[in-house]
């Protein structure tokens, strides 16, 4: 028996995929690379604003944090890694495959306030977590005038 991938909006995420490769060849890349290029599917992702920094969680289950390379430059944060394809001899007990694999690609618009020396990243239970700092603001400052 052959593995049966379960894709309920199959049609759907292809539509999206193509209409996504078409419209973001954009700046974000000098070489004109589309937005997407290469991947094969999207993780899920929450951005979060906090006081001091910004954090992106990616739900990565199954793919190992050295098989993620995380980049930030010219103000786009971009993750790119890979989840491994099911080996052949592993193949033959699956009856569904649901869960996507392959290369993915995900890419954000970064504020020019944050602090790009102190981004950090952690994996923990198929979660990448990226802790983006913002810049310290500059406070205004009451200066004395002596007599």
């Amino acid at each position: 028996m052959s593995i049966v991938r379960h894709q309920p909006h199959g049609l759907l995420g292809e539509l999206q995929r193509e209409m996504e490769r078409l419209f973001s060849a954009s700046p974000l890349r000098e070489d004109g690379a589309a937005s997407l290029s290469g991947s094969d599917w999207s993780p899920a992702v929450d951005v979060r604003e906090e006081a001091d920094r910004y954090l992106v969680c990616v739900d990565l289950p199954g793919v190992p944090p050295d098989a993620v390379d995380i980049n930030l430059e010219q103000g786009v944060l971009t993750i790119t890694g890979e989840r491994p394809a099911i080996a052949p001899d592993e193949a033959a007990g699956y009856r569904r495959a649901e869960r996507p694999r392959g290369r993915f690609v995900r890419r954000f618009s970064v504020p020019e306030s944050v602090d790009v020396e102190q981004v950090a990243a952690h994996a923990q239970d198929g979660v990448l977590q990226v802790s983006i700092p913002k810049l310290a603001k500059v406070m205004a400052r009451r200066i004395p005038v002596s007599a």
